[in-house]
């Protein structure tokens, strides 16, 4: 699968592969060609905008073909749309052999919004999409996308609003909202923040704020930081923001009025908190063609059990392991139990490793892992479970800024309880189809039947011992 998104600001290829509820990106290059420049100046595609686009894109078209990829699906949104000459623009490009096809500032925050979908399933709140040539609102709820709007806020159209005057910026957005019907309706919600622009000033609050852990999907602010962020930037030269990791030095000019544009649309919003997606429009294009049962898949359980089976040793193995110690944990909800089952999913991926840093290696993949569908803290928790499970000592630095202590209990004893079933089973179905763990008012048992009561050897004790004493309770083995 393949897209080229052919925005305002940047152009972009993306070619995907893995399952289909969640691809992983085999290829990704952008172009910051910076077509939107001229149409908010004089309505017209930049001449030589347009010449750095079509070369990007001719190199985008042969490199998709070498991949496997020969018509990859070509969309083009604000820039593009709006200018007069944006057909003329179109035909050089299917003189390339890439059908454009022209996303409506509907469709673009329709997109959007299931790619936030995508990701986060549990949305509820407003999906704000930034571009070069064009703001888009969504709402989000229910795993569906209700109420779409597009308004010609992009980053490169501000310097001409904020020509006007100091308050020109602030006085049109709480204008254009309030003509549309979005004043307030983000009132008690989270606004969730799409596109690079937006990403880019997530990534500048994480280094103001020393943030432990460099994802900015899913990275949470309070709507307050918004404003704070205008502050900042008015007083950072490009220098400073250079050392900030991860921010794109392209994106560094528009940064200001992407923070002023996100104060003003939040505060005439009402939202309650900003959330980062790294979902947007290509993910949204991708979970728009999934069929019910894709959709319903969850992004996070799918991709840690195509990552378990494509790093560990026992296909299945980690179904069966979350579904053996689920008793133990059965006053946990739904949020906390998901996320056990995926780190059950992930219980060997160290095995590869040299065992003195499989619990590293745990740790790695639960914390820069490519993963959706969660947040830091369950990162953390997941993090935190793997490196107790692969035999790490202690709390790694890191998984204490992002769970709390109860936490970190919770995810210790999810470590022990797999480090129980590891040893015990020895990664064959078998020794876990026959026995069960459970949590009695004065113990900690394990219950086998007697045919494999041989395998409750000396490792195996011990660390049904230290098991039961994360629980504050004695070990308890019981043959049938």
């Amino acid at each position: 699968m393949g897209i080229i998104d052919i925005g305002s600001n940047s152009i972009r290829l993306v070619i995907y592969d893995g399952p289909a509820r969640v691809p992983a990106a085999l290829f990704n290059e952008k172009v910051m060609a910076g077509l939107g420049k001229g149409v908010s100046r004089d309505g017209m595609l930049d001449p030589d905008a347009m010449e750095r686009a079509i070369t990007s894109l001719a190199r985008f078209r042969r490199l998709a073909e070498q991949m496997g990829v020969p018509r990859p699906r070509t969309v083009a949104t604000a820039a593009v749309r709006d200018a007069s000459n944006g057909q003329m623009f179109i035909d050089r490009v299917l003189d390339l052999g890439l059908p454009v096809e022209i996303l409506s500032g509907d469709d673009e925050a329709r997109m959007a919004g299931m790619g936030v979908i995508a990701s986060i399933p549990s949305a509820n709140g407003i999906v704000g999409d930034l571009g070069g040539g064009s703001l888009e609102l969504a709402r989000v709820v229910d795993g569906a996308v209700c109420e779409t709007s597009s308004f010609p806020l992009g980053v490169l159209r501000i310097d001409a609003v904020k020509a006007k005057g100091p308050r020109a910026l602030a006085a049109f957005v709480a204008k254009t909202l309030k003509k549309s019907g979005w004043v307030g309706k983000g009132a008690g919600l989270p606004f969730y923040m799409v596109g690079g622009s937006w990403r880019s000033l997530a990534r500048l609050d994480m280094h103001l704020t020393g943030y432990p852990l460099p994802i900015v999907h899913h990275y949470w602010m309070p709507p307050n930081n918004a404003q704070h962020l205008v502050r900042v930037l008015a007083h950072l030269d490009r220098k400073r923001l250079r050392d900030v990791v991860g921010l794109s030095g392209a994106r560094i000019p528009t940064l200001s009025h992407a923070a002023s544009l996100l104060s003003h649309v939040v505060r005439q919003l009402g939202s309650s908190e900003l959330i980062v997606s790294a979902y947007g429009l290509r993910e949204g294009l991708l979970y728009s063609d999934l069929n019910a049962y894709q959709r319903a898949q969850d992004p996070l359980i799918a991709s840690a059990r195509e990552e378990g089976a494509r790093q560990g040793r026992f296909p299945e193995h980690g179904d069966l392991l979350d579904r053996w110690l689920a008793p133990l944990f059965a006053q946990e909800g739904p949020a906390d139990a998901r996320i056990r089952h995926a780190t059950c999913l992930l219980a060997d991926v160290g095995w590869r490793a040299h065992p003195e840093f499989r619990a590293e290696r745990g740790v790695e993949t639960a914390l820069h892992g490519n993963w959706v569908g969660i947040d830091s803290r369950g990162r953390g928790m997941m993090a935190h479970a793997l490196w107790t499970s692969f035999g790490g000592q202690g709390i790694v630095p890191m998984i204490s800024g992002l769970c709390s202590p109860s936490e970190i209990l919770a995810a210790e004893r999810w470590g022990l309880a797999l480090r129980l079933g590891q040893r015990f089973s020895g990664g064959v179905a078998d020794a876990l189809v026959g026995s069960r763990l459970a949590l009695a008012a004065d113990a900690v048992e394990l219950v086998i039947e007697r045919d494999n009561a041989i395998l409750y050897g000396e490792t195996v004790e011990r660390r049904h011992k230290t098991l039961a004493a994360a629980f504050g309770l004695p070990p308890r083995l019981v043959v049938n």
